[in-house]
């Protein structure tokens, strides 16, 4: 009987490279490129170090990724998705606009301090030398905008409701892009370390916070007469 002289059956590239479950090992990835991004950038993030970091073999980023551009697009949306969800369930909530702002300066706070707003710079930066990266990063910053002017028509129905009425040159569309190009603008002169904007940023944020407490408060006040002839049927 002769042996068989076919070759062995190669196992799945995945399988070659690690034993561990490809969830866990996907993430870790995403893990140690968003903490190589925040650090050092895209310019210098290099493929070989994210794999040193994660503890898999560096091909397991072309298997898992394919390219280093939808790596560090995977990165964005692994965060993104979840801040997002953060912001529209705050939007939605019943507490006054006061407070969701407050609420949204604090979120800001929080990006900055875990390193989302620096990502998001680095890839925006990177974008405008890229088309290809461009193209997949552009719809995650515009869906950033849709939640901001979704946000914005909620608020102006609800002045409209309690009959305070804005000329019409403040439409949402207008509203919305004050608060998110200054918002863009803001994240990138904290992260380049202007501190001399730093109070101007705090006082611009301060007067929108003034400005709707003085509108929340009209509201409640306009809201007291309706109640009140509800209680007396």
């Amino acid at each position: 009987m002769k042996p068989d002289a076919s070759p062995p059956r190669s196992r799945p590239l995945a399988s070659k490279l690690h034993d561990g479950d490809a969830t866990q090992t996907r993430e870790r990835i995403l893990d140690a490129a968003f903490r190589r991004l925040v650090s050092e950038g895209y310019a210098a993030l290099s493929v070989r170090e994210i794999a040193k970091d994660a503890g898999v073999n560096h091909a397991l980023i072309n298997y898992h990724f394919r390219t280093k551009d939808q790596l560090v697009i995977d990165v964005l949306d692994a965060a993104n998705q979840r801040l997002l969800a953060r912001q529209a369930s705050m939007y939605a909530g019943d507490e006054g606009f006061a407070q969701k702002w407050a609420s949204a300066r604090r979120f800001y706070q929080e990006d900055l301090k875990s390193g989302f707003v620096r990502l998001q710079a680095e890839l925006w930066a990177a974008s405008l030398s890229n088309a290809g990266l461009r193209e997949k990063f552009l719809p995650r910053l515009l869906a950033w905008k849709e939640l901001v002017l979704g946000a914005a028509r909620e608020a102006i129905a609800a002045l409209e409701a309690d009959g305070t009425k804005l000329p019409p040159p403040f439409t949402p569309e207008v509203i919305a892009c004050w608060i998110s190009e200054f918002w863009l603008g803001m994240e990138f002169a904290d992260l380049l370390g202007v501190k001399e904007e730093q109070a101007q940023h705090c006082a611009a944020l301060d007067a929108v916070q003034w400005l709707l407490e003085s509108l929340d408060a009209k509201a409640a006040r306009a809201a007291q007469p309706a109640a009140r002839s509800r209680s007396r049927r």
